[in-house]
């Protein structure tokens, strides 16, 4: 049996939120997972749909961008709940709910989603590279693909520094629209006729629902659920409500800025392009070759290629978390984080290197939208679970959503499948009508695979109702809302002993005692022991494996000598030495042996014991999978 991983275990609760204090000082702890969700509503994705809606339709279709903005702060508040209230995001909580021949496809089509996101980011970096320096697009992407090294670097400051970076790309974005609506000038009373409700035609209706995929994006469902759980709050029925709340706020203003840059795009191109008879630029080069001579600002092109750069840098690291928490969520694996960008990136960068060399450059436009359209055909696969999800009381006790909310995400549902719909059964009638005598073949394929997407939504929709009725017994989380199994909850069951133990020594005169603490968790003849340690020497730090000095060479002694005296006892004990960081040695030689649990000794001495106190403590369990188990260690006698 797997262990059961937390949702982001590297900054899983690595922020502390005060339970009680001013409100805004409360909110400013809480705020930041919105902040990074919203750099996804507006990524290069949504440049594409808004910069085409603009120079084609005016102003008509800003009413979408508003319905669309109106439906993700429902979704991504729901979100929100579900992993503040059920400490489960999205992934994980469609794995438990799920049977494994349902839950593959759902893993699958959230990745097809997050290539498609990346997509979009790949092509937006890369065409930003190409428009500041003149880099060819085919080698921006080339360089956009190896941006894993910034994500790394990011990442390995906290989620606070992280989170701080992306409101700095967020800040450039916003200010570099403001200037292109100053130098626009746009028509104001035509902006507010924009939010009527119209669709001049089918091809409003293309990119309408192309704006529904940039704006309500099903990775950020992944990603808001998961990222809400960074926060250590109090379990109490009152600090949940006021982590909710204050979580609802942070998405509001998050993603009604994120309206405000995507509404300022396509002002911007209807005021640009619209007005002066360019109905065709669908290309973000196309857009920003025109800024200038039509604006006559020098500037115009400059902020616009910044944006752009900024969009790109930021909106691909939420894609990698999205990445990262849909694979550990779904399959309940995790694999490094460097691995887990790669294969993001290079999952993306082929479709983009693929139609550049076979289209041009100038096919990057459609693509984009293309990407865009595709994560509003998967959206519903996140949607409906996650209603049904929050609506589930056995799951969300007393903060489970009332009928109006509910009432209101169905309606959202339904216009989401309603549209993909009208929009598959459109595109599948004009391809089969262009085929000709070959249209056998698009009958043969697209139609059973459309039929099966269907069947997989009307499962997944009417599944959880079934399991109600039935009263099919819900998985009890490891960690609820009180942060404990209610009472009929836990399955008791004898538990086995443990097959391998790791004892973590500092060698401060209680090994040997720890050790002892250790063996009450173990079986003589069917427990494996690993005793590890440590150097932390500045030799051990600098050098690493190839320390030599006098203390690595003592403890190596040490290390081997109670090890021999387990084994004289008739334990089967092994041991492993590590060099450098204590936290990060500890980690890696954990996951390497594969133990099952590690005891740790607290008696507030130097070196290793420094892992029990305070954020050390919290950084090695959430870096490793093993039970943690820390044992007082008394002081020699005196006497």
């Amino acid at each position: 049996m797997k262990i059961e991983r937390e949702s982001l275990s590297e900054h899983y609760e690595s922020v502390e939120v005060p339970t009680s204090g001013p409100s805004l000082r409360r909110w400013w702890a809480i705020a930041g997972p919105a902040l990074l969700v919203s750099v996804g509503y507006m990524d290069p994705g949504n440049w594409a749909t808004d910069l085409a809606a603009g120079s084609q339709y005016n102003y008509a279709l800003l009413w979408v961008l508003l319905m669309s903005n109106l439906m993700a702060m429902l979704l991504q508040s729901l979100a929100a709940r579900l992993g503040i209230v059920s400490r489960r995001d999205l992934a994980q909580a469609c794995r438990e709910t799920f049977p494994g021949w349902i839950n593959i496809p759902l893993y699958v089509l959230a990745e097809i989603a997050i290539i498609a996101t990346d997509l979009a980011e790949v092509l937006g970096s890369a065409i930003a590279f190409q428009l500041l320096f003149g880099i060819p697009l085919l080698w921006g992407v080339v360089i956009t693909t190896l941006d894993v090294l910034l994500l790394l670097a990011l990442t390995s400051f906290g989620i606070r520094k992280l989170e701080a970076v992306i409101l700095s790309f967020v800040a450039t974005i916003g200010v570099a629209f403001l200037i292109e609506i100053f130098l626009a000038e746009p028509d104001w009373g035509g902006v507010l006729r924009g939010f009527a409700p119209s669709l001049p035609d089918s091809g409003a209706l293309y990119i309408a629902i192309g704006i529904l995929g940039a704006t309500v994006m099903p990775h950020n469902l992944y990603l808001h659920s998961s990222l809400v759980q960074t926060r250590l709050v109090g379990r109490s029925e009152k600090d949940v409500r006021a982590s909710i709340r204050l979580n609802t706020i942070d998405s509001v203003i998050s993603l009604n800025l994120a309206f405000l840059i995507n509404a300022a795009i396509l002002i911007m191109a209807a005021a640009v392009f619209y007005r002066s008879g360019l109905h065709d630029i669908a290309e973000i080069q196309d857009a920003h070759r025109m800024l200038e001579p039509i604006l006559g600002a020098a500037i115009a092109p400059i902020a616009f290629a910044l944006a752009l750069l900024a969009s790109g840098q930021s909106s691909t690291i939420t894609a990698t978390l999205a990445g990262q928490i849909v694979m550990e969520g779904h399959l309940n694996i995790r694999i490094r984080p460097w691995l887990r960008r790669l294969i993001t990136r290079l999952l993306a960068a082929g479709p983009a290197v693929l139609a550049i060399l076979w289209f041009g450059e100038n096919a990057t436009g459609d693509l984009l939208i293309l990407s865009q359209v595709v994560l509003s055909l998967q959206l519903p696969f996140a949607v409906v679970p996650l209603i049904h999800f929050v609506a589930d009381r056995r799951r969300m006790k007393n903060f489970a959503a009332g009928p109006v909310i509910q009432g209101l995400a169905w309606l959202i549902a339904g216009v989401i499948v309603a549209l993909n719909l009208k929009l598959v059964s459109d595109e599948i009638s004009g391809w089969i009508a262009a085929a000709g005598d070959e249209a056998w073949i698009l009958r043969i394929t697209l139609l059973p695979l459309v039929a099966l997407l269907l069947l997989l939504l009307a499962y997944v929709a009417v599944r959880p109702w079934i399991d109600r009725l039935r009263a099919v017994p819900r998985p009890v989380p490891t960690t609820g809302i009180h942060g404990r199994m209610e009472a009929g909850e836990l399955a008791v069951r004898p538990a086995a002993a443990y097959r391998r133990i790791a004892v973590a020594l500092d060698f401060g005169d209680g090994e040997e005692q720890l050790v002892n603490e250790a063996l009450r968790f173990a079986e003589r003849e069917g427990t494996d022991i690993v005793l590890m340690h440590v150097v932390e020497s500045p030799v051990a730090r600098a050098m690493g494996d190839h320390a030599a000095d006098f203390e690595t060479e003592a403890d190596r002694r040490r290390l081997e000598t109670l090890c021999e005296k387990l084994r004289a006892a008739g334990y089967r004990a092994s041991c492993r030495l590590g060099l450098g960081d204590p936290i990060a040695e500890l980690a890696r030689l954990v996951e390497e042996e594969g133990v099952e649990a590690v005891v740790l000794g607290a008696h507030g001495h130097r070196g290793l014991t420094d892992i029990v106190y305070g954020n050390t403590a919290s950084a090695l369990r959430h870096r490793i999978g093993a039970t943690v188990i820390i044992c007082p260690l008394k002081p020699p006698s005196a006497g």
